[in-house]
């Protein structure tokens, strides 16, 4: 081996150029009030200097940025572009970052009121999936199967929900098992709605703010939380610095965790040969299914005080959480090969367009219904979680409430759990829509109904306190009326 060769250099040399793009990013928000106030992360602003940086180099000479030699340097057949290796980074970031997401323990107790606002939340939160869904496949049939639109199949309106309502990761696995059933370019268009996903956030959720301060329905005010011990670690953790350093530990964890879920879906490819492209777009969520009993394993331990310390940091595992959402989100906006969605262009924009107007319509009424209390806080950060990622949502709702007052972020936070319990059986229905036109209008038409199902779910006291009020009313006439038939006289009766 000859450390001087690119091939040494290739890998580490990606990851510092998304990297320092980061810290240009953060610069220019910095040095440039424009960008500041446009509220776009750090890690979008990274990804799109990249975009504009790569497709010049593309029209100048020939070839995307990350395919230069320095980035792709070996010409063997099993080895990857520079382009490709983006791909990668954002696909094992998808997975890291749900992990070091489950792994965060809570011992916080709700209320019967807060666990049902919680609830609520991740229900919403499907329905956002689920609406966009909708839509999007509306779209895309119409433009496949109607108007015989090149390089598209029907069911590529799914991937608005993943692009918009998930991100960047899901948007590129979903968009890549597509590209095996006839979508042309199925990564780079996952990865551009996720990209203009992340813009409808911050340019609506920026107007939004602005309307409403003018209305003086709000006020936007920056106020930093304050810290103390508490903030980073909690009682009887393992220490900071022994024979192996605290973020060590949790990042041992995180990568155990992720290894097995690896052996797992490599297992189940080997059962399932034809479904294995599928269940490695899985990664993220058998890695969070895994982070359940692993927390349970530790917690008995400590309970049986084999283990007497406690060995999870939420503060660390959301650091490595933070990490690998903003490589992946940086690294996934700069894989866009955007010659490559020539033909797709109008698509990808009426999706956008409609994505963000009806992404908008249904949160803000469900926002104005059911969180009175707080309705401008929890609509910023649904609207920003459903269109870009929740961290999107956290940075929009963080300029109306800097402390975090409001329920909004714990709903944030908390509604996870619900999400994934009843967002899981689109991810199947994803993957039978692309399969032909009657599979895809069947999954149109399963989603529909579904869509129903869940709002019935989520105005559940509404509709069975307007049944109650019914019935009151129907059992007041009929007591009334019962009155009204004792007091008369009977048949034969004479009457006064």
């Amino acid at each position: 081996m000859v450390f001087s060769a690119f091939s040494v250099w290739s890998f580490m040399l990606i990851i510092a150029v998304l990297l320092v793009n980061l810290l240009i990013a953060s610069i220019l928000k910095y040095f440039i009030p424009a960008l500041e106030k446009s509220l776009i992360p750090s890690s979008v602003l990274g990804g799109i200097i990249l975009l504009i940086i790569s497709t010049i180099t593309y029209f100048a000479a020939g070839d995307y940025l990350f395919n230069f030699e320095i980035f792709s340097p070996s010409a063997s057949e099993d080895a990857y572009s520079g382009m490709e290796i983006l791909e990668l980074i954002t696909y094992h970031c998808l997975g890291i970052g749900f992990i070091a997401m489950g792994m965060r323990s809570s011992k916080k107790k709700f209320t019967k009121k807060r666990a049902g606002e919680v609830f609520d939340s991740g229900v919403i939160t499907v329905n956002g999936y689920l609406i966009q869904a909708i839509v999007g496949i509306a779209i895309t049939m119409i433009a496949a199967s109607a108007l015989h639109v090149s390089g598209l199949i029907d069911a590529t309106g799914i991937l608005l929900a993943f692009g918009f309502g998930q991100g960047t990761g899901q948007a590129l696995n979903y968009g890549t098992i597509y590209t095996e059933y006839g979508l042309e370019g199925g990564a780079n268009f996952g990865l551009t709605i996720a990209a203009l996903g992340f813009l409808v956030a911050c340019i609506v959720g920026v107007i939004y703010m602005n309307v409403m301060r003018r209305k003086g329905k709000l006020t936007i005010v920056k106020e930093e939380k304050k810290s103390s011990l508490a903030d980073y670690e909690d009682e009887n953790e393992i220490p900071v610095v022994s024979s192996m350093d605290k973020f060590t530990v949790q990042f041992a964890i995180v990568l155990a965790i992720y290894a097995v879920s690896y052996l797992i879906m490599a297992g189940l490819a080997a059962l399932l040969p034809s479904l294995s492209t599928t269940l490695f777009g899985f990664n993220f969520l058998i890695g969070t299914l895994l982070t359940v009993p692993v927390k349970a394993i530790l917690n008995k331990m400590q309970d049986k005080k084999i283990i007497k310390q406690q060995i999870v940091n939420n503060f660390m595992m959301n650091r490595i959480g933070g990490f690998a959402f903003d490589l992946m989100i940086v690294s996934g906006v700069a894989a866009i090969q955007l010659p490559l969605l020539k033909d797709h262009w109008a698509v990808l924009l009426i999706l956008a367009v409609v994505g963000a107007i009806v992404t908008f319509l249904y949160v803000y009424y469900t926002s104005k219904t059911l969180f009175p209390g707080y309705v401008n806080e929890q609509f910023l950060a649904m609207f920003g979680m459903l269109t870009g990622t929740a961290s999107t949502g956290i940075i929009l709702l963080r300029e109306i409430d800097g402390s975090y007052r409001s329920p909004a972020s714990e709903n944030l936070v908390y509604q996870s759990l619900p999400a994934i319990v009843f967002g899981f059986p689109l991810m199947f229905l994803a993957t039978y829509a692309c399969l032909g036109f009657t599979e895809c209008l069947i999954t149109f038409f399963v989603i529909i109904a579904f869509f129903i199902a869940l709002n019935v779910l989520l105005y559940r006291r509404q509709i069975f306190r307007k049944l109650r009020k019914a019935k009151a009313g129907a059992d007041g006439a009929a007591e009334i009326e019962a009155q009204t038939d004792g007091d008369s006289p009977t048949d034969g009766e004479p009457q006064d």
